[in-house]
């Protein structure tokens, strides 16, 4: 072991020699010190400084509240607070337990300086302020890590300085300020990579090259997040979810941005940024410059068309694939994948319009694909010999088999629920008020059944082993009552059973939620009764809504 280890230390150091005679690195480089610490070691003083940090922040900032809380105090504090910080990341033979005690001094510091500024100036000044703090900072320090999260958040603190500061922020500003803010980023990231590597590609650029790699990872993954943000809430989103404190959150944020994307300009730029993504991928990979793979760049520059947050985000994954920034790219793939997944939410499409738009697209990539493996027909590409027609049978028996699985499942399901409508009676359930926030998304009704809050109370899901059932008893007109739990007693005459199905942490009657056709909101918000069709078992499928009178509507 020790001689495998000599022989790697010495072709690292004939790598580094012959480096630096090429230019490739500055005179003098050596092997970086490797760090022979143990980890479980460097993590428990780790754990001990910050434990440590806490009491003696808290001390030091009650000793010097009146200091901090007026005049340049809290500036003059931050800045010996952050230099004593980034002197111990520095300085190489420092006891472990100071160098881990500097990272929540630089916290600190950052902390206090963002305060002082926030107090002072406006919210623009301010984060515009701290953003050029944070890439001095990062400029400091020799530690990539640390270059990557100051990068993150010196591009957030420039997207903050550039929306307008007396509105919310998250709620309130005007789509075009934070997407105008995002492209402002992103060209700045652009150009410092462009900066990169025609200034500092060489070895006397190198530590300047990976300063730069470094904050600029951290700022590109802040455009990410912040054209993910503005997106929207994405597909099947609001069910994992669930309707906790997260949940709303979510979907609040989902109302305010998602609905005003579509100004025509924003439109615009992600097409010109989708294409300019297509024309530097296939620049720079001359092997994509085939009908297949054109086909998938159309796909994408149309979606592109309808999606603004998508363009730049594609313009990134196309950069960050072709220069071998791979973790780059798979975080924008992910973003990629979200903005589509929040195409749902788009309210000023219809829900078939969207529909249609992604099965279109689906059909397009599809057949591309088929084409793609008929390189023989196309000349296109290169064929490879086939396996057989034994493996080509057995590939479209598979194929086949899955397909018909498919529709066996699902036509067994359409089955099973129109013979529940066929044989079961029709009940009618009361409608508490509507919501009127969820008639406003366009092709969404929130539903709750009179009664049904204590029912579900007294069987939560965490104590019932399976579905439980509640007794109801209807009158003349068919209108149900709900009335208890039920616990295997016998049914007095005229009761009945009905299943309650789960729903975030509780029990609904089969849904709580009735879906229409956008435009249809004045015609649902007449309901006051849910139509149900109900076996002996208590198996019931909701099937409709009923006006004041029992009307259908």
């Amino acid at each position: 072991m020790n001689n495998i280890h000599r022989q790697r230390a010495d072709a690292l150091a004939t790598l580094i020699d012959d480096a630096t005679r090429a230019g490739l690195l500055p005179p003098g480089a050596a092997r970086p010190v490797q760090d022979v610490r143990p980890w479980p070691l460097v993590l428990m003083t780790a754990f001990g400084a910050w434990l440590a940090a806490i009491p003696l922040m808290l001390a030091l900032g009650a000793a010097l509240d009146s200091v901090i809380r007026s005049g340049p105090g809290a500036y003059i504090v931050a800045a010996i607070v952050l230099l004593a910080a980034v002197l111990l990341i520095r300085k190489r033979g420092v006891a472990l337990f100071l160098e881990q005690m500097a990272l929540p001094c630089l916290l600190v510091g950052g902390a206090l300086l963002g305060y002082a500024l926030y107090r002072d100036c406006s919210t623009q000044t301010a984060s515009l302020l701290l953003c050029l703090a944070c890439l001095v900072v990062a400029a400091a320090l020799p530690r990539d890590w640390l270059r990557v999260l100051l990068g993150l958040v010196a591009c957030g603190l420039l997207g903050l300085g550039i929306v307008d500061s007396t509105r919310d922020w998250i709620f309130e500003n005007d789509p075009m300020q934070l997407y105008f803010a995002w492209m402002l980023a992103l060209a700045l990231w652009l150009g410092v990579h462009w900066l990169q590597k025609q200034a500092f590609n060489d070895g006397r650029g190198a530590p300047v090259a990976a300063f730069l790699e470094s904050l600029s990872t951290g700022w590109v993954l802040a455009i990410l997040l912040g054209l993910v943000f503005w997106s929207g809430m994405t597909f099947m989103l609001g069910g994992v979810v669930g309707g906790g404190f997260t949940g709303e959150v979510a979907r609040e944020v989902t109302r305010h941005q998602g609905a005003a994307w579509y100004a025509q300009a924003l439109n615009g730029v992600s097409l010109v940024l989708a294409t300019a993504a297509a024309a530097w991928t296939g620049w720079r990979w001359p092997a994509l410059r085939q009908l297949p793979a054109i086909g998938v760049a159309l796909v994408l520059i149309m979606l592109a068309w309808c999606m603004p947050a998508l363009g730049p985000v594609l313009l990134i994954l196309a950069y960050c694939l072709t220069s071998g920034r791979s973790r780059v790219a798979v975080a924008a793939a992910l973003a990629a994948a979200w903005i589509l997944g929040s195409f749902y939410y788009q309210l000023t499409w219809p829900l078939a319009s969207k529909a249609a738009l992604l099965a279109a697209a689906g059909a397009v990539l599809c057949a591309l694909s088929w084409l793609a493996t008929r390189g023989a027909v196309l000349h296109l590409v290169e064929s490879k010999p086939s396996g057989g027609p034994a493996q080509g049978r057995h590939v479209r028996l598979g194929v086949l088999t899955g397909l018909l699985l498919v529709l066996l499942v699902a036509n067994v399901g359409i089955w099973q629920k129109e013979q529940l409508i066929a044989k079961g009676d029709a009940i009618f359930v009361a409608l508490e008020p509507v919501d009127p926030r969820s008639l406003m998304q366009g092709d969404y009704m929130r539903l709750n059944f009179v009664n049904l809050g204590v029912l579900s109370t007294l069987a939560s899901v965490e104590r019932a082993p399976g579905r439980p059932l509640v007794v109801a008893r209807r009158d003349a007109r068919g209108v149900a009552e709900l009335l208890r739990p039920y616990t295997k007693e016998a049914l007095a005459p005229g009761e009945f059973l009905l299943e309650l199905t789960p729903k975030d942490g509780n029990w609904v009657l089969v849904s709580d939620a009735w879906f229409f056709k956008e435009g249809e909101a004045a015609r649902w918000e007449k309901a006051r009764y849910g139509e149900f069709r109900v076996l002996p078992d208590g198996r019931a499928l909701l099937v409709g809504m009923r006006g004041e009178d029992l009307q259908a509507l």
